[in-house]
């Protein structure tokens, strides 16, 4: 494998013109973020959806439903428990990225460990093959431990410093496709990768919070994703990279209308409490409503400094003017923000009613 950075000039008149689009359309997702204060609202929102998808892509399927839910309840399911180690795991990264403005290799390992739930760390033994779904080898990475660690500290060189002077969006594709074709790791190597692309914006300042994700973009166009994940190896990168480019575009679109309608509905609630509820319309109620769709006494009781009684009316009260819905799960009742659960599941284009 070639080390990075890359004896050639990826920036063609192509690329060019499509990473002045890309870059655009960032732009405007990282300005526009401002328009919910609370950002860990978008955190939350976001950030399980990509999980979601992301856990996909490796045959890990859930539903939104076991998704939200598993924020309020502790009997989760494996595949449900896979998600939310990917969430934890970007929010590691995303945390080490603020603290020292690097994404270190010690930092991918323990997202790798967090995403997998082991410490088996760098691979050691031969063996790994990529497969098709016909169980033919189509890629056989690097095999011995000292090669993988070579290109992955050239990769982590690559990541951090400037080492040339490509776009960092063009940077992006040559990053996920060298971690991708390196495959430290035994396992979770595609989850990983998508992680990296995600904090490697916030590295570089693209976006402040790491709420671009590719993973719904990669699931549509899953076949030309590993097509020209192939093709690459034969010299051919401006269709990889323009791939990427046209995903950053795109999600990013999609990102910021799901905001708009995010804060959009956030007033909608406000003003509806507000009118019909004013005794216990509070800034921090509506940021409860908006940070999970699923809630539950427990959350009013704690962040509102409520008795347990006074919390429950409140979700009553919500209940009655059709902001909130009860459902049972067990023995347990929850309370689900409905307008936002299917906004964020219409996101997915996928809607379910709870009406």
């Amino acid at each position: 494998m070639e080390k990075l950075p890359l004896n050639q000039d990826l920036e063609t008149k192509k690329v060019l013109k499509k990473v002045i689009s890309a870059n655009k359309e960032l732009a405007k997702l990282n300005g526009i973020m401002s328009i919910i204060p609370n950002q860990e609202i978008l955190i939350n929102a976001l950030i399980l959806q990509e999980a979601k998808d992301s856990s996909e892509i490796e045959n890990i399927i859930t539903t939104h439903d076991e998704i939200y839910l598993s924020n309020v309840n502790e009997n989760i399911s494996k595949e449900v428990k896979e998600v939310k180690n990917y969430k934890e795991a970007l929010l590691y990264g995303y945390n080490q990225i603020k603290t020292n403005k690097l994404l270190l290799l010690k930092d991918i390992i323990k997202i790798n460990e967090i995403v997998t739930n082991t410490s088996a760390g760098i691979r050691k033994q031969p063996g790994t093959t990529l497969k098709n779904q016909y169980g033919e080898v189509i890629y056989t990475p690097p095999q011995s431990y000292d090669e993988i660690m070579e290109l992955i500290s050239n990769l982590e060189k690559y990541i951090n410093d400037d080492l040339d002077d490509m776009d960092y969006l063009v940077k992006l594709a040559i990053i996920h496709y060298q971690f991708e074709k390196i495959h430290p790791f035994y396992d979770g190597n595609g989850r990983t990768g998508r992680i990296i692309n995600g904090l490697y914006l916030v590295l570089k300042e693209l976006l402040d919070i790491p709420i671009l994700y590719l993973s719904k973009y990669i699931i549509k166009h899953k076949s030309e994703y590993y097509k020209l994940l192939q093709e690459v190896e034969s010299g051919e990168w401006e269709n990889w990279v323009l791939f990427m480019l046209k995903a950053v575009e795109v999600i990013s679109k999609e990102t910021i209308q799901l905001i708009i309608k995010i804060s959009e509905l956030m007033e909608d609630t406000k003003h509806k409490i507000q009118t019909k509820l004013p005794k216990i319309y509070s800034k921090d109620l509506i940021d409860i409503l908006f940070l999970h769709p699923y809630t539950k006494i427990d959350f009013l009781a704690n962040t509102l400094n409520l008795h347990r009684d006074t919390a429950s009316k409140y979700l009553k009260e919500l209940e009655k003017i059709e902001i909130l819905k009860s459902v049972k799960f067990g023995r347990n009742k929850y309370f689900v923000n409905i307008e936002l659960f299917n906004l964020l599941k219409e996101g997915a284009k996928i809607y379910i009613s709870f009406i």
